[in-house]
């Protein structure tokens, strides 16, 4: 129960996030917007772009419109690879800095049952959650906190993180080099294509470490 509370209770700052500041981001951040924030910075405009995705942990960035604002700028390929970059760093920072507590905080937070409860259903499950979280609003961030809590290994998160991350970015940047008003093809797609990265993906790591205990 304690882990349903932890979930709720990230998942309601992140809302709260939204409710203060998600309206001015918004007005901001739209295509244009973002494409004449990015042109600001010059030559580091794809540096500020990777700081900005990552900063979607504690503010309500609109990452679909940065991504496309990068296929319009750099293109579909390194577009879509700076999107990606900045989109995992963001999981990466609420992975580390989550994990960094240690089990104590963790056992603390949890209690005994639930902390062992996640980390079993995160040693078991924890890729796809985190492979499906990515294109998700809200949730991208908050399972990667609670990864971070129950101590999901870092080779199996990284993995899925990146899975979970690029057909998202390299989907938009597509979209907005390409030029068309058609956003669901981009979720669409990346909704497709990240469980088939992970299904490869998770192949090749259990082939890995079964080769390992072997």
């Amino acid at each position: 129960m304690r882990l349903v509370w932890l979930f709720l209770g990230l998942a309601g700052g992140v809302l709260i996030t939204f409710a203060i500041w998600g309206d001015r981001f918004e007005r901001r951040f739209t295509i244009d917007g973002s494409v004449a924030w990015l042109r600001d910075h010059g030559k580091w405009a794809w540096l500020a772009a990777i700081a900005l995705l990552a900063s979607d942990l504690l503010l309500p960035i609109p990452s679909t419109v940065v991504f496309t604002a990068l296929g319009i700028l750099y293109g579909p390929w390194l577009g879509g690879l700076i999107g990606t970059v900045g989109f995992a760093l963001g999981g990466f920072i609420a992975y580390g800095a989550c994990r960094s507590f240690g089990d104590r905080v963790a056992l603390c937070l949890l209690g005994d049952r639930d902390y062992h409860r996640g980390r079993r259903l995160f040693e078991k499950a924890g890729g796809w959650i985190v492979v499906l979280s990515r294109w998700l609003p809200v949730l991208p961030e908050v399972i990667s906190c609670i990864a971070g809590f129950t101590r999901m290994p870092v080779a199996t998160f990284s993995i899925a993180l990146v899975c979970g991350s690029a057909p998202v970015a390299f989907a938009f940047a597509v979209l907005g080099h390409a030029g068309r008003d058609q956003p669901m093809l981009a979720v669409i797609a990346s909704m497709v294509m990240a469980p088939i990265l992970w299904f490869v993906a998770g192949k090749i790591l259990k082939r890995h470490e079964q080769a390992a205990k072997n």
